[in-house]
C-alpha cells in the first residue's frame, strides 16, 4: 500500500488524494518506518512538492515531512514558510517544523509573532492570522515552556462551585461551617475568602470558579467568546496571581455534541477568545494555567466556569501509583466520611484486597488507626501501595499474597476494602464465588464487635451472602447508580 501510494506521488498522479492517504498510513509506526526506508536519504520527491503550484499540495507535503520527522527539511521548510503568501497554509509549515528540532529558529518565530500582532485583522484574514499566531506560540512554548503565574489569592473573596458526588452534596456542605454555601444538583455553590480551608476538604471532586459577568450564553462561538472576554476574568486572574500577561488557557466543552463537533467548537472558541482579548489569553492545549469549562444546559445554552491549575491540589498527592481497578481517592475519602461514626480510633485495620493502598490511607487520614495491613495478589499493586503509603507519611504492612491463603497471629477490629468486581477476564460467577469465600474466611480474622466496610459493585450479592453467612448490614450507601457502586457497613452476627 505504501509503495503504491508513493509511486503515485512520484508520478504526480492525483497528488492531493495520495498525499492525504499517505499521511493517514504513516500514523501507524510500522508504515512510517517503511516509508522512510523506501525513501532512503533521498527526500527530493517530497521537497519538490513544496514548490508545487497547488497550495493544498504544498500544505499536505509540509505536514507529511514534519510527521516523518525529516530533520534535513527544517531550513527548507522555514524558507518556504517565510516566502509563502497563501495565508491558509502558512500555519502548516509551522506545525511541520514543530515536529523537528527547531530551537535555532525560536527568536525568528518570536519576531514573527510581533509582526503578526501588528496586522489589522479583517473578516478575510482573521482566521488564518490567528491560526498562524496560535501555532507559532505553541512551538515557542514547546521549546521554552511558559512562565507560569503564581496564585496569591488565598484571602480574596471568590464565588466557587464545588462539584461533588450528587448523592452526598450534604457531606461536603457540612464541612463548610461558617461559610456562605448552598447545595445544588451537582454540588455546592460557595462564597468565601477562606479558600485555603476549602482546599483541604477531601470529598469534593473539582473546584471551579464562577466569574462576575461570565453569564450563561447562547451556543455561539462569537457570543461565548465575547461574554468571556467582557467578563471580570482578566481582573480575576491578575488580582489573584503574580506575573505578567499573557495567561495560557484551554477550553473544555461538556455537551452532547459528537466529539468532532465539540473539538471544532472548542478550537473556534479558543481562537475567538485570543482575538477579542488581544492575546492577553493564549490558547495552549499542552501548557495551560486555567481552563474555561463550557457546559451545555438543558436549554442548549452554555454555562461558563473557570478551573485554575495554578492552585496546587495536594489532597491526594501521595497517589503516585494506580492499577486498572483502583478506587478514585475522592471516592475513598467520601466512603470514610460517610462511615466515620463506625471507625474506631487506634483500631487494627485489614484491607484484604488493598490494591495501591488508597482505602487504608484515606481511612487513617480520617481516624487514626493503630496497625494497618494490606493484602493483594498483584505484586504491582503491593509495590504501588508501599510507595503511596510512604508518600502519605504513614506506616502500613503490605503482603503480596492471595487473601484466601493469608494467615495472621492476631485479629482485626476493622476491615475496609474495595471488593473485587467483574472486569476483563473475571466473570460475575467468579465474583460471586469470591464474595462467598470472603464472608467465610474473614471471620477467622475478626475481633469481637469488629466492623466490615465494603465498597462494592455487587449490591445483590452482598445482601444475599451477608445474611446467609451470618452478617448484619448496619448501613448502606449508594455511591453511584450509574456505576452500581455501594458502601456497606456490616458486623458479624455469628462469629
Amino acid at each position: 500500500m505504501i509503495e503504491e501510494i508513493l509511486n503515485n506521488i512520484v508520478t504526480k498522479n492525483d497528488l492531493r488524494q495520495n498525499l492525504s492517504e499517505l499521511r493517514k498510513e504513516v500514523k501507524d509506526r510500522a508504515n512510517k518506518l517503511s516509508l522512510l526506508y523506501k525513501l532512503g536519504n533521498n527526500y527530493d520527491v517530497l521537497f519538490q512538492l513544496l514548490e508545487h503550484e497547488d497550495a493544498k499540495v504544498r500544505k499536505s507535503a509540509a505536514l507529511l515531512i514534519g510527521e516523518l520527522g525529516i530533520e534535513e527539511a527544517l531550513d527548507f521548510l522555514y524558507n518556504k514558510y517565510i516566502k509563502e503568501d497563501i495565508l491558509f497554509i502558512r500555519s502548516s509549515y509551522i506545525v511541520a517544523m514543530g515536529h523537528l528540532n527547531c530551537q535555532r529558529y525560536i527568536e525568528a518565530f518570536k519576531d514573527q509573532v510581533k509582526e503578526l500582532s501588528k496586522i489589522e485583522l479583517t473578516p478575510e484574514n482573521t482566521k488564518h492570522v490567528l491560526e498562524e499566531l496560535r501555532e507559532l506560540t505553541a512551538i515557542i512554548v514547546q521549546c521554552e515552556g511558559i512562565t507560569s503565574h503564581k496564585f496569591i489569592g488565598y484571602k480574596e473573596q471568590f464565588n466557587i462551585i464545588l462539584l461533588t458526588n450528587r448523592n452526598y452534596t450534604s457531606v461536603t456542605l457540612a464541612q463548610l461551617e461558617g461559610m456562605k454555601a448552598k447545595e445544588f444538583n451537582a454540588g455546592i455553590m460557595l462564597q468565601t475568602n477562606r479558600i485555603e480551608e476549602v482546599l483541604t476538604i477531601r470529598t469534593y471532586q473539582e473546584l471551579l470558579f464562577s466569574i462576575a459577568g461570565m453569564k450563561t450564553c447562547p451556543a455561539d462561538v462569537h457570543e461565548a467568546a465575547k461574554t468571556i472576554v467582557d467578563s471580570n476574568l482578566l481582573e480575576f486572574l491578575t488580582n489573584s496571581h503574580i506575573g505578567k500577561l499573557p495567561f495560557y488557557f484551554r477550553v473544555e466543552v461538556k455537551s452532547k455534541l459528537p466529539l468532532d463537533k465539540k473539538s471544532e467548537f472548542a478550537k473556534k472558541l479558543a481562537l475567538e477568545i485570543e482575538r477579542l482579548s488581544e492575546r492577553k489569553f493564549i490558547n495552549n492545549t499542552s501548557n495551560y494555567e486555567f481552563e474555561i469549562r463550557v457546559i451545555q444546559n438543558k436549554e442548549g445554552n452554555y454555562n461558563l466556569l473557570v478551573k485554575l491549575y495554578t492552585i496546587p491540589d495536594d489532597r491526594f498527592v501521595y497517589r503516585k501509583n494506580v492499577i486498572a481497578n483502583s478506587i478514585k481517592p475522592v471516592n475513598a475519602a467520601l466512603v470514610v466520611e460517610l462511615v466515620k461514626d463506625y471507625l474506631k480510633p487506634n483500631a487494627t485495620v485489614l484491607d484484604p484486597f488493598c490494591g495501591v493502598g488508597t482505602m487504608l490511607i484515606e481511612r487513617h487520614k480520617k481516624v487514626k488507626a493503630n496497625t494497618m495491613y494490606g493484602i493483594d495478589i498483584l505484586e504491582e499493586a503491593i509495590e504501588g501501595a508501599r510507595i503511596n503509603t510512604e508518600e502519605a507519611h504513614l506506616i502500613a504492612h503490605y503482603i503480596n499474597k492471595d487473601f484466601f491463603e493469608f494467615t495472621h497471629e492476631y485479629l482485626f477490629d476493622e476491615v475496609i476494602t474495595n471488593m473485587p468486581f467483574a472486569m476483563c477476564r473475571i466473570t460475575k460467577d467468579e465474583i460471586y464465588e469470591i464474595y462467598d469465600r470472603f464472608f467465610v474466611k474473614i471471620k477467622k480474622h475478626l475481633n469481637e464487635n469488629a466492623i466490615l466496610i465494603l465498597y462494592s459493585h455487587d449490591k445483590e450479592t452482598v445482601h444475599k451472602l451477608a445474611k446467609a453467612r451470618g452478617y448484619l448490614i448496619l448501613n448502606s450507601y449508594e455511591i453511584s447508580m450509574k456505576e452500581g457502586t455501594y458502601v456497606f457497613v456490616l458486623s458479624c452476627d455469628i462469629c
